[in-house]
């Protein structure tokens, strides 16, 4: 199997890991009754945010943490939730590809993981 080293291989991540996202019931709701999420707009953002932060490709502007707080608004986004979403993405990337770049995906994923789970009790706990 070959690392991640383009734009497609990226999508081809990204697709992988929507349907297996869409084709689980303890998650799929925050994508089709929370956010409604239309996977032909929402797929290429996602592409040029990993194309950023794996292949330094840039164009990623938007607030990533800010989005998902926006979310936990509406949706509880729990750590049960953040484990699914984690065991999803890795899961599309490691029956598709290996090598350091698919290592550094997943650590960054990891990453994002905590600090959403981070902020959100932070922001949880300042409303109380």
């Amino acid at each position: 199997m070959n690392d991640i080293q383009t734009q497609e291989d990226l999508y081809k991540v990204v697709d992988d890991f929507y349907q297996k996202l869409l084709a689980d019931d303890a998650i799929s709701y925050i994508f089709t009754d929370v956010v409604k999420v239309k996977l032909e707009e929402h797929l290429p953002i996602l592409v040029t945010f990993w194309s950023q932060s794996i292949l330094g490709t840039g164009g990623y502007f938007n607030n990533l943490t800010q989005i998902h707080l926006d979310l936990n608004t509406k949706s509880y986004l729990s750590k049960e939730l953040f484990e699914i979403w984690l065991n999803h993405f890795e899961t599309a990337i490691n029956e598709n590809f290996q090598g350091i770049n698919c290592e550094r995906m997943k650590n960054q994923a990891h990453n994002l993981s905590t600090i959403m789970q981070i902020k959100i009790a932070k922001e949880k706990e300042e409303k109380l």
